[in-house]
């Protein structure tokens, strides 16, 4: 039995794990960051993941944020960038041990509760959406902005985005949106939408009942449920599929172009910023992803994806525009979506090296 019965501090603090009432707690605690993940912090979560999955003391997870406005604002995107500069070895290593524990959280045998409370983005979606239970919050603001850096929907954008009711996942996907608790909890992103200022009471209620079930879990969290009002996109559904429909992006562009509705024109102007050559790896990611049957598959065409992808123009460029320089006028290349063609898209997609293809644990 593996002993975590104070808190203890891993990858520099940046990860606190505990446990109590037969719960055990993964914490994010790297505020400065906005809990950003890095290779360190990935390991450590699943040195404890691994060392609980077989501690018949530890009967239910909990992963969530010590302080700051972040559940987890993505990963570390500069070092991303600067070795993608390079050889970009440490960038392939990160998304190795990442992507192995989106796979050890959706595949793991005991209940995880994640508590997407704050900004959930990239890497934060990837600990969060793939556990057995997802809650929200009003501060929730939940995004998979990466086409806006000249990256794609990864930490398994391509298994869960297209099994999303219609083509929200192709939106949310292209065009970046955020969405609020309530959308979160509309759209099957999250399963209960609990008050910020009751988060910690609902954690406590899990640690008094030692509950050892998806149905005691379930109970304690819909007790604590409410109604958020609302979502936005609920409004916006009927306006999303019929354009985010196609398999090709050209074709989003043109039927959007040729409505002269406010919503279109909002839409196609968001979709014009966005890098054309990550436009269409995220298409072509999430409709591959929809015909998938295993998790793992997925993961492994996002590993191969994200190790080329990490090495163009187009993520050094959205990486300068956005987050260094934050002029936001990045110079996309190639600059058009014709430029982007079939040829370009099937050596982002192409099998790996044996020796250098992802695998789970």
């Amino acid at each position: 039995m593996t002993d975590f019965s104070t808190q203890r501090a891993l990858a520099g603090g940046q990860i606190l794990a505990s446990a109590s009432g037969g719960i055990g707690r993964l914490r994010l605690n790297r505020p400065e960051a906005l809990n950003a993940l890095n290779e360190a912090m990935c390991a450590a979560m699943i040195e404890v993941l691994l060392a609980w999955r077989t501690d018949p003391a530890i009967r239910a997870l909990v992963i969530d944020h010590h302080d700051g406005r972040g559940f987890c604002a993505g990963g570390d995107i500069r070092m991303l960038a600067e070795s993608g500069a390079g050889d970009g070895a440490d960038a392939q290593a990160f998304f190795r041990v990442e992507y192995r524990l989106n796979h050890l959280l959706k595949e793991y045998p005991k209940p995880v509760i994640a508590f997407m409370d704050g900004i959930t983005m990239g890497g934060g979606v990837g600990i969060s959406v793939h556990t057995r239970f997802r809650v929200a919050s009003e501060r929730t603001r939940f995004a998979m902005p990466e086409t806006g850096i000249g990256l794609f929907p990864d930490v398994g954008g391509g298994w869960f985005l297209p099994r999303l009711a219609g083509e929200t996942g192709a939106f949310l996907a292209l065009t970046g949106a955020r969405l609020d608790g309530a959308e979160c909890l509309y759209a099957g992103l999250a399963d209960y939408f609990i008050p910020a200022d009751r988060l910690d009471e609902a954690k406590a209620a899990l640690e008094r009942a030692n509950p050892g079930d998806d149905s005691a879990i379930a109970a304690i969290l819909a007790g604590f449920h409410t109604d958020p009002g609302p979502a936005r996109l609920a409004e916006n559904r009927e306006r999303i599929d019929p354009f985010f429909a196609f398999d090709r992006v050209e074709e989003i562009f043109a039927a959007l172009a040729a409505n002269s509705s406010d919503w279109a024109q909002k839409e196609l102007s968001t979709l014009r910023s966005k890098s054309p050559q990550a436009l269409k790896i995220s298409l072509r990611q999430i409709r591959t992803g929809a015909h998938l049957t295993d998790f793992a598959a997925n993961m492994a065409m996002e590993y191969r994806i994200a190790c080329r992808v990490v090495h163009s123009h187009d993520f050094a460029e959205g990486v300068r525009a956005v987050i260094i320089d934050k002029d936001q006028a990045p110079q996309w290349a190639p600059a058009t979506l014709a430029e982007m063609d079939d040829a370009r898209l099937d050596a982002i997609f192409a099998p790996l090296p044996d020796s250098d293809e992802w695998s789970p644990l």
